[in-house]
């Protein structure tokens, strides 16, 4: 007799106790109780792109003749529920799980069928393995959901979230680009550049950054399925794989195409690896521009103090009225995060062994979450801080003005040696540049301001004075 609460499922090792109330089988049970390890959850995504690539599967095995036509519309009406959030709760699987990904397929498989046998009255009977599964393998499902839900992430989260803070840099680097700072070196001083400038470099790195996503994406556009279990297409139709490319693109928006050698397709995440550089290089972008804000407005007082940004929440415990720059802070720690999971994503491509990778799930968990991180932190950093960054002009000025290397103006006129001569006075003597000058009998004080215009120091020179 069947313990209240739960039913028997069986599968080729036997009878399995599951949940009444959940959809999944016996091989997803068996999953769950064998696999209690960590709280990391097979990503919402890769579900998702799993109810598209069944879906897709299915249509193109009803119009291939590899699956009755009643078939293959209730298993795209399953998805379809899995795409609206209907079916939460089914999917609850570790990470930690066999590396190709196996359960996570058969989970979504059993859920499909069962969910289906409901909605018809088991007429007809749906098999998750003869049916959901047909023309298809865990080995070539699961790297096609990688790459189905690594394309979308980037178009539907990082694309967007990235766009926005660019923007943001591009207007503020236009309304200050009249605004002139010390430049800084080595974190030391250097000649000038308006504030305008320093800001429409973290706009160029974003521009580079997206254009290296870019490109990335064409590795990701290939798609394994139709390869099942090693590559070779075993029991699939000769058209399976390109046809279901070309229906994924469809139910998805995306641009999707068969990966030309499906050995490859399979054993290979290298494409990932790519893809994952990319987002490691804009990781290392949004740490130096953190970086950057939060250097220049340090302080209030104490520090350099050339920008405010936006005070948010109180920064401190005991100290009193003290404000930090947390959305800094969580930019730079976000970076770190996706630095490591660069490391870990590397690390597991490099384990392929014959026809097949056995590290996959670890790479997407690691792909997604440093991808939705980054969407996520650019999204926070755009609209608590950098919408807000105002230079404070007194303190930009007086940096500008104190800055020793002003004097590398004096080059052409009087020599490097010369100059360095003068930079030297005035910082042991603790003068200024113009006091050095004349005391060392270089200049007179007419042809110092002559020369030294911070102004004409933020771009190329324009002809001889």
């Amino acid at each position: 007799m069947t313990e209240k609460g739960f039913r028997i499922e069986h599968d080729t090792m036997g009878e399995v106790k599951v949940p009444a109330d959940r959809y999944w089988g016996a091989q997803t049970q068996r999953s769950f109780e064998n696999f209690r390890i960590g709280t990391e959850k097979m990503p919402r995504e890769i579900i998702e792109a799993f109810a598209y690539l069944k879906k897709a599967a299915a249509l193109t095995n009803v119009e291939l003749g590899m699956l009755d036509e009643p078939r293959g519309e209730v298993i795209a009406r399953v998805c379809d529920e899995i795409l609206e959030g209907k079916l939460e709760g089914n999917f609850p699987l570790a990470v930690w799980q066999t590396g190709s990904g196996t359960q996570s397929n058969m989970n979504v498989n059993e859920v499909v069928a069962a969910r289906a046998n409901e909605l018809t009255g088991r007429e007809p009977e749906l098999h998750p393995n003869n049916h959901v599964n047909c023309s298809q393998s865990s080995n070539d499902t699961f790297p096609t959901a990688m790459h189905i839900a690594a394309v979308k992430i980037i178009h539907e989260k990082v694309f967007p979230s990235l766009d926005v803070l660019k923007g943001t840099f591009d207007e503020l680097s236009q309304r200050y680009m009249g605004i002139i700072k010390t430049g800084r070196t080595h974190l030391q001083d250097a000649t000038p550049v308006t504030l305008g400038q320093e800001i429409s470099g973290w706009a160029s790195m974003l521009e580079h950054d997206r254009g290296m996503l870019e490109q990335a994406l064409k590795g990701l556009s290939e798609l394994a399925l139709g390869g099942t279990a090693v590559g070779t297409g075993l029991n699939a139709h000769e058209d399976f794989a390109g046809t279901v490319a070309k229906k994924i693109s469809e139910l998805t928006g995306e641009s999707f195409v068969t990966a030309p050698n499906k050995f490859h397709a399979l054993t290979s995440k290298d494409q990932i690896v790519f893809a994952h550089g990319a987002l490691k290089a804009l990781a290392a972008d949004l740490m130096k521009i953190a970086n950057d804000v939060r250097w220049m407005a340090s302080g209030p007082r104490c520090g350099l103090g050339e920008i405010r940004i936006p005070e948010n929440e109180p920064g401190s415990s005991i100290m009193p009225g003290k404000v930090n720059p947390t959305q800094c802070e969580a930019v730079t720690m976000v970076a770190v995060q996706v630095m490591g999971n660069d490391a870990a994503v590397g690390f597991a491509a490099s384990q392929g062994n014959f026809e097949l990778n056995v590290f996959m799930p670890v790479i997407i968990y690691n792909f997604l979450q440093s991808a939705g991180l980054l969407a996520d932190v650019m999204s926070s950093f755009n609209d608590n801080c950098a919408v807000g960054i105002t230079p404070v002009e007194e303190k930009l000025e007086e940096n500008m003005r104190n800055s020793l290397m002003l004097v590398t103006a004096l080059n052409p006129h009087i020599g490097y040696e010369n100059a360095a001569k003068i930079s030297k006075k005035a910082y042991a003597e603790d003068i200024t540049l113009k006091e050095a000058a004349l005391k060392l009998g270089l200049l007179t004080e007419e042809e110092f301001d002559r020369y030294v215009r911070p102004e004409e120091m933020t771009g190329p020179k324009h002809g001889q004075n």
